[in-house]
């Protein structure tokens, strides 16, 4: 199984993460965690390059590529191989964050934007997708001070150094592919503790694949 968390900055995807591979693991799953950008060695060299504050001059189509040369390469040696080793991979990010930010938040053409991640996925589509879903300005906060705390705030805050208008396009964006992907994609209310939001996670995981369960 593939199973993908979205949402904007500082919605706590690492930390529901965490929780769920422990809850998988200790039922007897073999779980691998990894993430977008940055999955993979060639990913975490882009990782440096598109979240660095310095690197706000990237234009929406450099962006959008250094994204898709980051995902083509985390799923041929990472993603596909750990699927056909029958690990469940849990993702931070996939392909629905280059619709959204680059589309619904940069302006880029969603048509385009599926097409094109059609050809970097090579046919590894998650079978879930969970978007985590907070008001922008309680998010941008979280991870402002997650990022301060942790020494990233240069490193890692180009997003969180965007205006609260950007943010609030990405969080309806999310909103608005979810409707439109509704087989797949499921929104979890991410506003309240994490237990609560981790119990939301587990229902969803428990209702839309059973099998993982």
């Amino acid at each position: 199984m593939f199973v993908t968390f979205e949402g904007i900055e500082g919605t706590g995807k690492t930390t529901q993460i965490a929780r769920l591979r422990d809850h998988l693991e200790s039922r007897g799953r073999e779980v691998f965690l990894t993430r977008e950008p940055g999955g993979s060695r060639v990913g975490r060299e882009l990782r440096q390059m598109l979240l660095h504050v310095n690197n706000s001059d990237l234009t929406a189509i450099t962006e959008l590529f250094l994204y898709l040369a980051d995902r083509a390469q985390h799923v041929a040696q990472v993603v596909r191989p750990q699927l056909e080793a029958g690990r469940v991979v849990l993702c931070d990010r996939f392909a629905d964050s280059t619709i959204v930010y680059q589309g619904f938040g940069r302006g880029l053409d969603i048509d385009m934007l599926r097409q094109l991640n059609e050809v970097a996925v090579d046919g590894v589509w998650p079978d879930l997708t969970i978007v985590l879903d907070l008001d922008p300005e309680v998010g941008l906060e979280r991870a402002t001070r997650r990022n301060s705390e942790d020494g990233k705030a240069m490193a890692e805050g180009r997003f969180e150094a965007e205006h609260l208008s950007f943010h609030r396009r990405i969080r309806e964006g999310y909103l608005t592919w979810a409707a439109l992907n509704r087989d797949r994609i499921k929104v979890a209310d991410a506003s309240s503790g994490s237990d609560e939001v981790f119990g939301r996670v587990r229902a969803l995981i428990e209702s839309h694949l059973p099998g993982l369960a």
